[in-house]
């Protein structure tokens, strides 16, 4: 990716595009991937964009750092904003990671199965580490115990054998757009359906199976 730092700081993207980032908007951006990622139970759509930015930035930093006079108070200052910000990027790196490699089949099988045009769950690296994960897995189970089983049980499904994200946990969200009739319970024979309006800047606990959709799009914050 292109992006530079353009002399005010702001982030500017490719010549043909109009669009200037800030980088504290662009640190924000991170910050909300950060916590979504951290508290969805399933995998979210990749930020690479904005983790080669931040990377990009952080190097700026440095550099900039690197021409403070010793002993001025302002370097600490940098110093600990940087390493704050190396913090949130391995932090959001590290939980996506975990996510592979606990649900490496479910992601691998949503990824095979999306739409053309949908945007992707997975990086270039992510998806070349996800199934290289999958094979070795599979030729371990095989060498270690599959080999020692009868002929007719020498295969697994890893899609069954590997426990599926709990899309009904409960998570905290922040509203950023209202929204109205979000479906909480769909109707049952013991109960009437259950509908309710979010209004902008309010915060509810609720299962994340119902506000998945909300994430994706950013009309709601995971908290």
């Amino acid at each position: 990716m292109s992006d530079a730092l353009s002399d005010d700081g702001s982030v500017n993207q490719d010549d043909s595009q109009e669009d200037v980032m800030t980088p504290a908007e662009l640190i924000a951006k991170l910050e909300e991937a950060w916590l979504n990622e951290k508290f969805s139970p399933e995998l979210q759509e990749n930020k690479s964009e904005v983790v080669e930015c931040v990377m990009e930035q952080l190097t700026h930093m440095e550099e900039n750092l690197q021409r403070v006079k010793k002993g001025d108070a302002k370097a600490s200052i940098h110093r600990m904003e940087i390493d704050r910000i190396r913090f949130v990027l391995s932090s959001y790196l590290r939980s996506r990671l975990q996510k592979l490699r606990k649900f490496f089949p479910h992601v691998l099988e949503k990824e095979k199965s999306r739409g053309e045009g949908d945007p992707s769950l997975l990086s270039p690296e992510e998806f070349a580490f996800a199934k290289e994960y999958y094979a070795n897995t599979e030729t371990y189970l095989k060498a270690v115990a599959l080999k020692r089983m009868p002929p007719n049980l020498q295969t697994v499904d890893m899609l069954k054998a590997v426990p599926e994200p709990c899309l009904d946990s409960f998570v905290f969200l922040r509203v950023k757009e209202r929204q109205e009739n979000i479906l909480v319970e769909p109707e049952t024979d013991d109960q009437r359906e259950y509908v309710v309006d979010l209004e902008e800047g309010s915060q509810h606990l609720m299962r994340y199976r119902t506000i998945a959709p909300l994430v994706s799009t950013g009309a709601v914050q995971l908290i």
